[in-house]
């Protein structure tokens, strides 16, 4: 299991879809995954700590959890099939570990209320986890470099104007 952070809940611009990103602990791994608005917005409203008025689906959850003096031990986004994530909210219950699976948009909505840690399988990063590539940025980097040395032409060009004449024109 890699213990996760949540890292961002982004909003697409292009499609309004809502993604969770989260980050591996241990690495530079993160693991985007496309949720519903109802979750971002119950994930998010948690992490804000904005106050609402009426508890919201994952505060009943919580609300339930406790009232059978039970506890969640963590979450575990645990699959990924046809590009589908898989979750499983581990509870103890009554001396008993009871696992119940859930969608990992709701299940992370729980574990931000309820403050216990979030893993992800290590067979789903290796399959869904992304790097921020050094290639990409090294590239970046060239294209930078390339660009002001084309600058540097044209501040040459410029410095060989003669602007006193173009002033003269205009009197």
């Amino acid at each position: 299991m890699v213990r996760v952070t949540i890292d961002s809940v982004r909003v697409s611009l292009m499609s309004q879809q809502r993604i969770v990103i989260l980050k591996d602990t241990e690495s530079d791994r993160y693991l985007p995954i496309w949720i519903g608005p109802c979750e971002a917005d119950a994930i998010t409203v948690e992490l804000q700590e904005v106050e609402v008025p009426r508890p919201l689906t994952h505060d009943l959850l919580k609300s339930v959890i406790d009232e059978m003096n039970a506890d969640v031990a963590h979450i575990m986004v645990s699959d990924l099939r046809d590009d589908v994530f898989f979750a499983r909210i581990v509870l103890n219950v009554n001396g008993k570990q009871i696992e119940v699976d859930s969608r990992p948009s709701d299940a992370i909505a729980l574990a931000v209320r309820v403050r216990t840690p979030i893993f992800v399988a290590e067979s789903v990063m290796d399959k869904a986890a992304i790097r921020p590539e050094e290639e990409v940025e090294s590239e970046t980097d060239e294209k930078v470099d390339g660009g002001d040395e084309k600058l540097d032409v044209f501040k040459d060009f410029l410095d060989t104007l003669d602007l006193d004449d173009i002033a003269d024109e205009d009197s």
